[in-house]
C-alpha cells in the first residue's frame, strides 16, 4: 500500500549541476543530499528540505518539465515569493485554485515548480 511520496524527479541537461545548486540550495532554501557512488557517477543533484526530496537527474536529450511539476507547501508564502525574487528567480502568482494562495517558478533549466500554501 502507498504510504507517502518519496521524492520527486525532474530531469537537467548534462553539466548542469552547479547551476541546479545554485538555485535549489542559494534561492530555494534546500539542502544538497549525498547520491550513493553508484548513482553519483550518472550526474545530477539531489536535495531535500523537511520531508521534500527533489532528485535531478540528467537526460543527454532533455527537455524541461513546462507543465507537469511538483507542487510544494510552504509556510509564509509572500515572504518566500520575495526571497526567490530578490535572488532572480521567477515568481509568477496565479489566484486560479480555490482557497489557496500559489505561484510558479523555474528552475535554471525551465522545470516549472509550484509554490502553495492553504489561506486560512
Amino acid at each position: 500500500m502507498l504510504a507517502a511520496v518519496d521524492h520527486v524527479q525532474l530531469a537537467a541537461p548534462p553539466g548542469s549541476e552547479d547551476a541546479l545548486r545554485r538555485y535549489y540550495v542559494d534561492v530555494l532554501g534546500m539542502a544538497e543530499e549525498p547520491k550513493p557512488p553508484v548513482l553519483a557517477a550518472r550526474g545530477g543533484c539531489w536535495f531535500g528540505a523537511g520531508a521534500v526530496r527533489l532528485h535531478l537527474g540528467i537526460e543527454d536529450d532533455f527537455r524541461p518539465a513546462r507543465k507537469a511539476h511538483p507542487g510544494l507547501l510552504v509556510t509564509g508564502i509572500e515572504a518566500y515569493a520575495a526571497r526567490l525574487k530578490s535572488l532572480g528567480a521567477s515568481v509568477t502568482w496565479d489566484d486560479a485554485l480555490p482557497g489557496h494562495r500559489r505561484f510558479y517558478s523555474e528552475d535554471p533549466v525551465g522545470n516549472r515548480l509550484e509554490f502553495l500554501e492553504p489561506e486560512g
